[in-house]
């Protein structure tokens, strides 16, 4: 790759970054304007358009970024699963939510925008959830204690709700450091991680004794 080839790509990526630093900043995404992201970057308007046709454009990549961050986290979380006799439940929600504090925009991101008003970006983020789900479904088929279930739309249902709890966890965790701090902050996390923990185990503990009517 040339110099010029490279400063091209940091430019790229940099107006990515800006656009989800103001679009999770209390703002919406169809609310930043084509010269706030350029601006935000040191760029004229004018150079924008040697890297997105448009704001849609834009959106559209930053989606598929961001979809990439959450689907290796959520992948994580499901080989947790399967592996639960090797490693906690407990544990893997503990390093989910490590994930959720490394990366709290992308999270912020999805779950907002998820029912934004750009309606492509929704429309984008609409379809990344459903291959989320379909890849957790996936990554379910092989815990055995999954094997009585013999309909793959069982399974989609399942994920779906893991996959709805999973946005809820990250951002009701994304919260806490909000309203809290230190040792308060510690103790209502901790309180939290209790709770996911308690959840995923009733809920596979009433999966296990699952049987279609």
């Amino acid at each position: 790759m040339s110099i010029r080839d490279e400063r091209k790509l940091q430019s790229r990526q940099a107006l990515l970054a800006a656009a989800l630093r103001l679009s999770t900043s209390g703002r919406s995404f169809s609310s930043i304007s084509l010269r706030e992201v350029a601006r935000e970057v040191g760029l004229v308007p004018t150079a924008f358009y040697r890297h997105f046709e448009d704001m849609d454009e834009l959106g559209k990549e930053l989606v598929d970024q961001v979809s990439l961050n959450l689907k290796h986290v959520l992948h994580q979380l499901g080989q947790g699963y399967i592996h639960a006799q090797h490693h906690s439940t407990q544990d893997s929600i503990e390093l989910f939510f490590k994930a959720v504090t490394q990366d709290p925009e992308s999270w912020i991101f999805m779950i907002a925008e998820r029912w934004g008003g750009s309606t492509t970006v929704r429309e984008a983020i609409l379809r990344e959830i459903t291959f989320l789900i379909d890849d957790l479904a996936n990554d379910l088929k092989k815990i055995d204690s999954m094997q009585h279930i013999q309909y793959e739309h069982d399974l989609k249902v399942l994920s779906t709700i893991l996959i709805n709890m999973s946005f809820t966890w990250a951002m009701t965790w994304i919260n806490l450091s909000r309203q809290f701090q230190n040792a308060e902050l510690q103790l209502h996390q901790q309180q939290f991680i209790t709770q996911a923990v308690t959840q995923v185990r009733l809920m596979f503990r009433g999966i296990s004794n699952w049987e279609r009517k």
